[in-house]
């Protein structure tokens, strides 16, 4: 008998394809999932999730037999983790294998956000240029860049910009040992210190809204925020407010506090740089991470265990 697999949030064509020469792959959205619940709740053992669906305490329980929910993405603050954990239920993610890509993306959306590309673009393309030579702009060269988080890919972005001779110092939970950056303990004080933040931390609830109002005033009206993190990690109303007094001078953004829906007041912003969050949307990448989700099912019914399992699975078992 075929292991019954959950596919939802928008997987990849190609990974559920790669699931169901293996497995019986049952295709849910938000339209639908009732229904499948009802016909293949009880057989269900496994979920493939793009994280564009929650999967809460709700899903979790109507699903009897569940052993793993393996994710497509680093973050994964679309699962009721301790719901998961209280079952009994492995939950894997796929690091690393886009940490290059989303750190190569976030040095490019700095850099734009700074020069005003975006902007410099719809000037020729509106023929003003014409009449008048593009305004100057802001500088990578006299800036110091405040990492919050300081994770893999943090590390890879970090990395990149000192490559630039750009002073670097970061802000996390606790000190990385390894690294020789200086360390911040107060967001706060280091907002203040610094005139460019990119936030690249875990969504949930220990970090919404970390950077909020007062740590937008302290970045204050030099000040570049990138977020390439989760929306949830920034008070969007805040920013807004913000970038349209003069508190910070701009920012680029891959990710919104109700994706897809971006609000026309934040749009409607001559000096924020919006992208849909593409940050590791690139066919290589998104194949690997796709591979990845599937590696981790198969490695789990295979009786393996699973290849990437989230940090508060503790696996293996004791």
């Amino acid at each position: 008998m075929p292991v019954h697999i959950l596919s939802i949030g928008e997987m990849m064509p190609a990974v559920d394809e790669a699931l169901a020469r293996q497995f019986a792959v049952h295709q849910a959205g938000p339209d639908n999932l009732a229904d499948v619940l009802k016909a293949f709740g009880g057989k269900i053992r496994g979920i493939a999730t793009r994280g564009r669906q929650k999967t809460d305490a709700a899903l979790i329980g109507a699903l009897p037999k569940l052993e793993i929910v393996s994710n497509f993405g680093v973050g994964y603050d679309s699962i009721d983790i301790a719901s998961a954990v209280a079952r009994g239920v492995v939950v894997t993610n796929t690091p690393d294998v886009l940490n290059a890509e989303v750190a190569d993306f976030t040095v490019g959306l700095l850099l734009t956000t700074i020069r005003e590309l975006p902007q410099a673009d719809r000037y020729l393309r509106e023929g003003k240029w014409l009449n008048a030579p593009f305004h100057l702009t802001q500088t990578l060269r006299d800036r110091t860049v405040g990492m919050i988080g300081m994770g893999r890919i943090g590390q890879a972005i970090a990395k990149r910009i000192a490559a630039f001779d750009v002073p670097v110092v970061y802000h996390s939970r606790k000190p990385q040992s390894d690294r020789s950056y200086p360390y911040y303990p107060d967001l706060k004080v280091m907002a203040s210190q610094v005139d460019t933040l990119i936030a690249i931390v875990p969504g949930g609830a220990a970090t919404r809204h970390m950077i909020n109002s007062e740590i937008l005033k302290a970045l204050g009206p030099r000040g570049i925020l990138i977020n390439v993190a989760r929306g949830s990690v920034v008070d969007q109303q805040a920013l807004i407010e913000a970038l349209r007094n003069g508190t910070i001078h701009g920012a680029g953004l891959d990710v919104f506090a109700d994706e897809p829906n971006v609000p026309k007041e934040l749009i409607a912003l001559p000096n924020v740089v919006l992208v849909p969050h593409v940050g590791s949307g690139t066919h290589h990448t998104r194949a690997v991470m796709g591979d990845l989700v599937v590696e981790n099912l198969r490695s789990w019914f295979a009786g393996k265990g699973p290849v990437t399992p989230v940090p508060e699975i503790h696996w293996p078992k004791a």
